[in-house]
């Protein structure tokens, strides 16, 4: 174990997380960047004397559950908590699952996009943040039951996912999505949430049972073409990019429309006419 460079590591990392960052308020009085160590300790779940003696190079060697528990407090991505377990000499677990947290630069950039419609999914589908655009889109989350914020969920096990499924562009989808949580169900095999959507949608959905037997497994890349039928401002095609976010089992969602289109036009009255459709019609 190297006490200095653990040190050094901690400090460096400690640095680049603002209180933002981890729901703290900032305060007054903050001389430095970053968490105070005080701030990371309670974040990790251990003694602030503790954390103040690994960074001063003079305490023990911290146990797999410390150094897993600094990681989250920390929000290191993958190669970041990595590198934290080789300096203790460590070799690092795979995550168990996606996070839920998404990157505070990510939630900047979507609501930046002021008439384009952009959201966060995890590996599972689930809705995890998502600009105002989106919400005037495809319904806003922030009103959607507990429960209702996982796309596959909505095409399966929604008031109307027998009409949706019928509609050859929802049962593509629908196809994809299955092949997709089949791919996370073996990327992360100890995630709880991924393996209770599952159960729940086998027990609501033959449609999703019959998919699922069919055993794809696929990752979607590059650019694919979205139609959305919006109640105010009629039929949409929109081309549907997605990015992985690397080192969280996220990927963000972007629609945009060429310049000119009716479909460009339609975006920017949507930022007017704001969200007026349930959470059954997102596909």
């Amino acid at each position: 174990m190297d006490r200095r460079q653990l040190a050094d590591y901690l400090r460096s990392r400690r640095a680049c997380v603002s209180p933002e960052d981890v729901g703290l308020p900032a305060g007054p009085r903050r001389r430095t960047p970053g968490l105070r160590r005080e701030e990371v300790a309670r974040l990790a779940g251990i003694s602030v004397d503790y954390y103040a003696r690994l960074e001063q190079a003079r305490g023990p060697r911290p146990s797999r559950q410390v150094l897993s528990a600094l990681a989250r407090a920390l929000r290191l991505y993958d190669a970041e908590r990595a590198h934290l377990y080789h300096l203790v000499g460590e070799i690092p677990a795979h995550p168990s699952g996606p996070s839920p947290d998404v990157p505070a630069g990510v939630i900047h950039l979507i609501n930046r996009l002021d008439d384009t419609p952009a959201y966060v999914i995890d590996a599972k589908y689930e809705i995890l943040a998502w600009n105002s655009t989106a919400a005037a889109l495809l319904g806003d989350p922030d009103t959607w039951p507990p429960g209702r914020r996982n796309m596959i969920w909505n095409v399966f096990g929604g008031e109307i996912s027998a009409i949706a499924l019928a509609d050859p562009d929802t049962s593509a989808f629908a196809d994809e999505c299955v092949a997709e949580l089949r791919a996370a169900a073996g990327q992360y095999p100890d995630d709880p949430g991924i393996h209770g959507l599952i159960a729940r949608l086998r027990a609501a959905s033959p449609e999703f049972v019959r998919r699922w037997e069919q055993q794809r497994v696929c990752v979607r890349h590059g650019t694919t073409v979205k139609r959305v039928r919006h109640p105010v401002v009629g039929e949409l095609e929109l081309e549907c990019e997605t990015l992985n976010i690397a080192g969280h089992g996220q990927r963000l969602i972007i629609y945009s429309a060429a310049p000119g289109s009716r479909t460009a036009e339609a975006l920017k009255l949507l930022a007017v006419v704001g969200t007026q459709w349930p959470a059954d019609s997102v596909s």
